[in-house]
């Protein structure tokens, strides 16, 4: 069975971009546009890991990354945060609300894949 990955990213070309790579690595991609909507999700339907844009409408990835932390369920989650705002008090953000991995925009296909392979290999 194909390892699952959610993409929670507002930016449409950077989800279609993330999609073709991690498909073409055999892994099952969803994605969710609206921050709003991503903890529902994730409860209902846990992938395997999460991909997670800070900046989302609604709800931001650092109080979703802070609320799934906090739900038993799905705490454990492996959990990467990408953002446009590479500052280090975002970086030291992530890492204190428990993100496995933090990466700024843009990123490399090769990195990101690499860090899936690695968070999702047991």
């Amino acid at each position: 069975m194909a390892t699952k990955v959610l993409i929670a990213e507002d930016e449409k070309n950077i989800v279609e971009s993330l999609s073709f790579i991690l498909k073409r690595e055999g892994y099952e991609v969803s994605a969710i546009f609206d921050g709003g909507l991503v903890l529902d999700s994730l409860k209902s339907s846990p992938p395997d890991i999460v991909i997670l844009d800070v900046m989302l409408p609604q709800v931001n990835g650092f109080e979703i990354l802070k609320q799934l932390r906090g739900t038993p369920q799905i705490a454990k989650l492996p959990v990467i945060v990408i953002t446009a705002k590479g500052q280090a008090q975002d970086r030291s953000t992530a890492a204190n609300l428990g993100a496995d991995v933090f990466m700024s925009k843009p990123f490399s296909n090769k990195d990101i894949v690499a860090e899936v392979r690695r968070l999702t290999t047991v």
